[in-house]
């Protein structure tokens, strides 16, 4: 009798534990791979989700804060022969300008207008250089190559607004703010998904997360109409 009640208790006890070592292990699995792709996450993001939150601010308030442009001019002649070859452009078109004008604005002027589309009309070729914080454009007569250049800055706020915005700054940017969304996008949920681990040993932080959601909702309701 003895001896089979402690063949139970030996099956008992190998049975039991089983279900919770198994619970720990899957908890343990997820907490490494939660952590990992959230420093990892993190680190890859950190500096822009700084820029996009400062930068947040700063659009918030962009009408308390002054600008400053600055507006330099730059003229220059375009050489005979490249006026010759500028005759033969098309009297009315949005193509680039010949890759032979394009260099010599490159070294006359120090602006690259190689590839870019142009407003062209039997008057002038006119060529657009928006940028973040600023604008800037060139002119070329096309009677006698007078050539104007222009560009008006605005100072790195108005340069790191646009970034934020995605204004004017190029197909590569425009993928970096792609990849940091879904960088910041991991982030996210995957301190979600920590806090829901962690969440029964910290009674506030489901509390806290429905506060998050609750007061961008009340004002949005209340006070945005």
């Amino acid at each position: 009798m003895t001896e089979l009640a402690t063949q139970r208790q030996a099956e008992t006890a190998a049975k039991g534990p089983k279900p919770k070592a198994a619970l720990n292990g899957a908890r343990s699995f997820w907490l490494k791979q939660l952590h990992s792709w959230h420093w990892i996450s993190a680190a890859v993001s950190l500096v822009g989700m700084i820029l996009f939150a400062v930068t947040g601010i700063t659009l918030n308030h962009a009408a308390s804060i002054p600008g400053n442009p600055v507006t330099v001019e730059q003229t220059a002649t375009l050489p005979a022969p490249l006026l010759q070859r500028l005759a033969a452009f098309p009297q009315e078109t949005t193509d680039p300008v010949p890759d032979a004008v394009a260099r010599w604005a490159s070294e006359a002027l120090k602006v690259e207008i190689a590839g870019r589309p142009t407003e062209t009309t039997p008057e002038e070729v006119y060529v657009a250089l928006a940028m973040p914080g600023g604008d800037g454009w060139v002119t070329i007569d096309r009677s006698n190559g007078d050539t104007l250049h222009e560009k008006t800055t605005r100072g790195w706020i108005a340069y790191l607004n646009d970034l934020h915005k995605g204004r004017n700054a190029g197909s590569v940017w425009f993928w970096f703010i792609d990849v940091f969304a879904v960088a910041c996008t991991i982030f996210a949920l995957t301190g979600l998904g920590l806090m829901f681990l962690h969440a029964k040993g910290r009674p506030s932080t489901w509390p806290l997360a429905a506060l998050g959601l609750l007061i961008p909702v009340v004002i949005a309701l209340i006070f945005i109409h």
